[in-house]
């Protein structure tokens, strides 16, 4: 009798974070259609960042992918101040989840065993939980390898100032695996000390190392230096073990799922194949854009 087993996956808020980990699981699905014996759980917040096309995509997705499944937890309010800004919110938002994490992997314990559990960086708090559990916890970084050095050094960094970053105009920031990075121009999240944000995520960024592995959204030869500066554990200066295995993944890019977005994409590809062998770079800065966005790059044609 073949075991029952399933993979839970719990992303952040918002329909870019669920595209981004719905991607991972049809990746995951891809590569082990033969041998397939587990499905994929993934749970979903309610009461933050919803919006009609997160149903319509789910929906969408269960259709065309039946191994894959969504539960939607019950939705909470978090009351937010005038002063309070949307990602301290979304941190709070997360943390009153974590009941709700717990419950449902205890429910699904009962029927199956859970394989792995994959969380996105915003949704470390519910880590603990996982590892009490005895489940396996991997990250999945959204950005690329550069980004993921410049995290898990960031208790480093800490550790060496005193001020903020924005205060720290012109001065240089070294990150293995990275060129030097001027102080004020460090992700938003992290540039103000004195807002409750920063140490949320230096909380998240000291957890990143005792993850049972991460996946990251690149490929190895895009960013080689980043990629060895994190498994070698360079950028992990305090550790007491071995750094976490890093399985580069990508670059995922989600189906367009409108008719006009598909037609765009097609065109695009097109112009794209038309270009000389290694002549384009490819910049996508995410939903936040700016400087904090994720890169990448690749050459002429598909990968």
């Amino acid at each position: 009798m073949v075991e029952t087993t399933t993979i839970v996956m719990y992303p952040s808020p918002g329909i870019v974070h669920i595209i981004s980990m719905v991607e991972i699981a049809k990746l995951l699905i891809h590569h082990h259609n033969q041998e397939q014996h587990f499905s994929i759980t993934i749970l979903l917040t309610t009461g933050l960042l919803d919006h009609p096309s997160i149903d319509s995509y789910i929906n969408g997705i269960s259709s065309s992918h039946p191994s894959i499944t969504f539960h939607r937890f019950a939705s909470i309010t978090v009351a937010r101040s005038n002063t309070q800004s949307l990602s301290a919110t979304g941190f709070q938002f997360i943390k009153q989840n974590v009941v709700n994490v717990e419950s449902k992997l205890r429910q699904i314990t009962q029927t199956t065993v859970i394989k792995v559990f994959i969380i996105d960086m915003f949704c470390t708090p519910a880590m603990e939980i996982a590892s009490t559990m005895g489940i396996p916890v991997y990250y999945f970084f959204t950005c690329g390898a550069a980004a993921l050095a410049l995290y898990t050094y960031l208790p480093k960094i800490h550790s060496e100032t005193t001020v903020s970053f924005k205060e720290m105009v012109g001065v240089e920031i070294l990150v293995p695996g990275n060129s030097a990075l001027k102080a004020e121009l460090m992700p938003t999240l992290v540039l103000d000390r004195e807002d409750p944000v920063y140490w949320e995520m230096l909380y998240f960024c000291e957890q990143l190392s005792m993850a049972n592995g991460i996946v990251v959204n690149t490929f190895r030869e895009l960013e080689v230096v980043a990629v060895k500066a994190v498994e070698d554990g360079v950028c992990f200066p305090d550790i007491k073990r071995s750094p976490p295995p890093i399985y580069c993944i990508g670059p995922l890019i989600a189906d367009p799922q409108q008719s006009d977005e598909a037609r765009d994409t097609k065109d695009c590809l097109s112009w794209l194949d038309k270009q000389p062998s290694r002549s384009v770079v490819y910049l996508c800065f995410g939903s936040r854009g700016g400087h904090e966005g994720r890169y990448c790059g690749r050459a002429k044609g598909r990968r």
